[in-house]
């Protein structure tokens, strides 16, 4: 008999199972014309083994390929001899039913293969951890969960009452600002543990799954939780998804790509902070966790929360829809919770009048609301939307921005001492640098980042620690006492108490990027700073450098996130941009886009946008040759268009990946980021 995990000896006489011998497999191909079932016997010894769900491996075209069994048959459609499965890898049931079907959901959803979504479902199989007898659990006992702190919202007792109940309750939830979005997440997928099932959370980086995973097990107990998270080991990673594959885990917390982790009974799906751009895989078919989330959500008809401190056009419209309910605080809440927000324009007079204040790049007011603030004993939080020195330089003649002369990346100045201006894409040093336009050496900071922005502080608050939060050195918390913190958007750390003062600099570098989210990621990032500021009975102040005028800083200024998400929603849907329409971008050499938009099928009132150049700093598709100009072509198509869209492409992606005439393209269905 052929022993589990190695192939039949080369000429051994095989005998194929008495029951259902036939095994329908999904090879792990990317190429889309492959993207289909294939039928392989199943030999006698294998029959146990070789069930739905299992790793098996199968010979393909002269080659050895990694598959998954969907199922046992006793017929086959195929016409003509068929070959056999040449081992089994592990009797383990990886892919689940559920899981399975959430990965035909989502490849026909992003017009993308199977084997693509089932690589980021699935992670890669440890061997010795596989082999390792799990670990015996005790019974769970269900926690004692305060779900007081959610009376503060519209409908939050209510949302608890219908976990408890096991109902599919669906919330956007607005966090008010100084909240425990960490200690909530946790009631929550405490609650739902008690009645049963289990509850996944999504969150976009680390410390968050740090943050949650010591509240959960606060509440329920080690035993019961589970962190996943690209950061582990492939051991460790493989143990805890296994555990969680098992049903020994009732609360699951990760980033993006646990989003499709086998939760036994799955009760409540949770995404925090969905307007992150990591919660995007950049790896095809680039599904956003959220979207992958509440699909997963309405095949298992389970409850969902998305929540933040600020909200996305996406979640707005889901509630617009009546798919999801809000949870929001009373206009009372969050004037009591909410710091004081005041707009200051860069007024050059008021910096004449405070050498202090020009040193340090600040209005004179913001200064002395840091005085303020560090003379009562609390730290200061200024937060600068780029890390580094100077990571961006200008002619200072002509105002033309600083680009490498081998590849047109930006230049940046990484330290106050280095010799030389670095290109910040492939890392050649400028020695000499002369502007191309009019052959000036004279050069200028476009934006000054944090390193510098903690320099000029230091001088402008002598004896006063500084902190620097960002890139690879972020600091998790900060202690109760005076300090300034210059941080990046989404590196600032925890105040004990909260901070007395919050300045936002540069705010025109997140408001004047050419990208459809802009304004949506500002306010994002600005109410992620402020929400650490203590409320404005205790002083708390926030201070953005900008004028007050532009309706993105009133909706901060005012505490309305919801109500910016409104206006947001209606002005995309005014000029047609998702949500409110669904979009498919095609990048590609020219010949092989207008090849997969003359192939596809579209949908009927379909709009084709360009063909124009890919831009600046977009990745270019695999595949495509480096000498090859690359174009992108825009399809947008009404809201009830979307599926049949993206199976047009998916169809015309198999068509011409079996010609093998051009090269590949990239299809992105509902993109982060359009151009």
């Amino acid at each position: 008999m052929t022993e589990l995990n190695s192939p039949a000896r080369p000429g051994a006489t095989r005998q194929q199972a008495e029951h259902e011998p036939i095994a329908r497999v999904l090879p792990m191909l990317t190429v889309p014309h492959l993207d289909r079932e294939f039928d392989y016997l199943v030999s006698a010894d294998q029959s146990d083994d070789a069930q739905p769900g299992v790793r098996v491996r199968i010979r393909f075209h002269g080659r050895l390929v990694d598959a998954f069994v969907l199922e046992r048959r006793s017929e086959t459609d195929h016409v003509g001899k068929l070959g056999w499965l040449d081992r089994v890898v592990s009797p383990q049931q990886v892919l689940t039913p559920d899981v399975r079907r959430l990965t035909d959901a989502i490849a026909a959803r992003y017009a993308g293969t199977r084997a693509d979504v089932l690589r980021l479902a699935v992670p890669p199989r440890h061997a010795n951890v596989e082999k390792q007898p799990p670990p015996e659990s005790a019974a769970f006992t269900p926690a004692v969960v305060d779900t007081t702190a959610w009376s503060a919202y519209r409908g939050g007792e209510q949302y608890c009452s219908a976990l408890d109940d096991a109902r599919a309750a669906r919330a956007v939830w607005q966090a008010l600002p100084g909240e425990h979005w960490a200690d909530r997440l946790a009631e929550l997928a405490a609650v739902t543990a008690n009645s049963g099932r289990g509850a996944l959370a999504i969150v976009p980086d680390q410390r968050d799954v740090d943050a949650l995973y010591a509240e959960a097990i606060r509440l329920v107990g080690e035993p019961w939780v589970v962190a996943l998270s690209a950061g582990l080991g492939p051991a460790q990673r493989y143990r805890r998804w296994l555990s969680v594959l098992r049903g020994q885990a009732r609360i699951v917390i990760g980033t993006r790509s646990a989003v499709f982790a086998p939760v036994a009974s799955l009760g409540l799906l949770m995404v925090w902070d969905d307007g992150d751009d990591t919660l995007a895989e950049p790896r095809a078919p680039y599904p956003h966790a959220r979207e992958v989330a509440m699909l997963r959500a309405h095949q298992l008809r389970c409850a969902a929360l998305i929540g933040g401190y600020a909200r996305t056009a996406e979640a707005q419209a889901l509630v617009r829809s009546g798919w999801a309910h809000d949870l929001v605080g009373t206009r009372q809440e969050v004037r009591a919770r909410s710091p004081r927000v005041v707009a200051l324009e860069d007024s050059g007079y008021a910096q004449e009048r405070d050498p202090a204040a020009r040193t340090a790049r600040l209005p004179s007011m913001a200064l002395q609301a840091a005085r303020t603030a560090l003379q009562s004993g609390r730290p200061v939080l200024v937060q600068v939307p780029r890390r580094g020195y100077v990571p961006a330089l200008a002619c200072g003649r002509c105002r033309a921005i600083a680009r490498c002369r081998h590849c047109t990346g930006p230049l940046s100045l990484p330290a106050r001492d280095t010799a030389g201006v670095v290109c910040r894409w492939c890392g050649r040093e400028e020695l000499s640098l002369r502007c191309t336009r009019c052959g000036s050496d004279a050069v200028r900071a476009v934006v000054v980042g944090a390193r510098r922005t903690a320099e000029e502080l230091g001088r402008a608050f002598p004896g006063v620690h500084v902190v620097t939060s960002g890139g690879d050195s972020m600091v998790a918390a900060v202690s109760d006492e005076p300090a300034v913190v210059v941080s990046t958007p989404g590196a600032e750390p925890v105040a004990a108490g909260g901070y007395g003062a919050a300045l936002l600099l540069d705010t025109w570098a997140l408001l004047g990027r050419q990208d459809l989210r802009a304004s949506e990621d500002a306010l994002r990032r600005w109410m992620a700073a402020a929400a650490l500021v203590r409320g404005r009975s205790e002083g708390g102040v926030v201070a953005v450098v900008a004028e007050s005028a532009i309706p993105t800083v009133q909706s901060l200024i005012r505490w309305d996130p919801v109500g910016h998400a409104d206006a947001e929603l209606d002005s995309r849907a005014e000029v047609g941009l998702p949500p409110a329409v669904h979009m498919a971008a095609i990048d590609g050499a020219p010949d092989a886009v207008h090849a997969m938009i003359d192939t596809a099928e579209l949908p009927e009132g379909a709009d084709l946008l360009g063909p124009v150049d890919l831009p600046l700093g977009v990745r270019r598709p695999p595949g495509t040759p480096p000498d090859k100009p690359v174009s992108r072509m825009l399809i947008r198509v009404r809201r009830d268009a979307g599926l049949p869209l993206a199976a047009a492409l998916r169809r015309a992606a198999g068509v011409l990946s079996a010609r093998r005439d051009h090269e590949p393209v990239r299809v992105q269905i509902d993109p982060l980021h359009i151009g």
